[in-house]
């Protein structure tokens, strides 16, 4: 088993005033060239918006995109006709494909909003764009995985479909529980994300917005010292 450690304090950091963001690979002004992506993961930026203020209307193409609010909730709008907000509870995946604008903005007078948003490298180009987003029940990822993304050539239901052989889930661990990943693929490896808590990965201590990617192995055993929320994504590294 190999393993890549990012400590919170190590990320990058930009502070726009209407925008605070801490970037765990290199993106925009920060630039990293031992953290370009960890396998198909490209970018995983844990922003702040403040309210009333937002991203204007900006293009991508051949990017998916994934959203997860943290706090709040942010109204979204793009090229495709879809007008809706996204909430707590809530993922929200973007096949940018040939290409789509859209925008981000925190309608709320006085609350910031706190979301991360991933983008992963597709499996394919110049796909048709799409959008979907989904709300999912808390009790399914009580002290168990929730599975939020999917491949979408795997037809599964329950999850959001992108265009990559990758998986991105949830988990909420009470104190003192454990729980166990197994790789879908000998080329994968697992990114985990610490939203809040404290674990342990086999002898390496985890903190709230620390990250630690793991490849080369089968099976991760994650234990809980605290409470702690998660967002696990198993990506192709090559």
């Amino acid at each position: 088993m190999k393993t890549i450690l990012h400590k919170a304090n190590s990320r990058g950091y930009a502070n726009h005033g209407w925008l605070k963001s801490h970037h765990s690979f290199s993106f925009a002004n920060y630039h990293n060239i031992e953290r370009m992506n960890f396998g198909a993961l490209r970018v995983l930026n844990d922003d702040v918006v403040q309210p009333k203020m937002g991203f204007g209307t900006h293009p991508h193409q051949n990017m998916e995109i994934i959203s997860i609010p943290l706090t709040g909730a942010l109204s979204h709008k793009d090229s495709m006709g879809n007008k809706r907000a996204i909430e707590v509870g809530e993922v929200q995946v973007m096949s940018a494909g040939t290409g789509l604008t859209h925008s981000e903005f925190n309608d709320s007078q006085t609350d910031a909003v706190n979301f991360l948003q991933l983008w992963i490298i597709p499996q394919e180009k110049d796909v048709t764009p799409h959008y979907e987003q989904r709300k999912f029940p808390l009790a399914g990822k009580k002290n168990q995985l929730q599975l939020v993304v999917a491949p979408k050539d795997k037809n599964l239901r329950d999850a959001l479909p992108i265009s990559q052989q990758a998986y991105i889930y949830r988990t909420s661990l009470d104190a003192r529980r454990s729980i166990e990943l197994t790789s879908s693929s000998n080329n994968h490896g697992f990114y985990v994300f610490v939203v809040e808590g404290n674990i342990k990965i086999g002898e390496i201590a985890l903190n709230s917005r620390d990250a630690l990617g793991i490849y080369e192995t089968e099976q991760v055993q994650i234990n809980a010292d605290t409470t702690s929320e998660l967002i696990i994504i198993e990506v192709p590294m090559s």
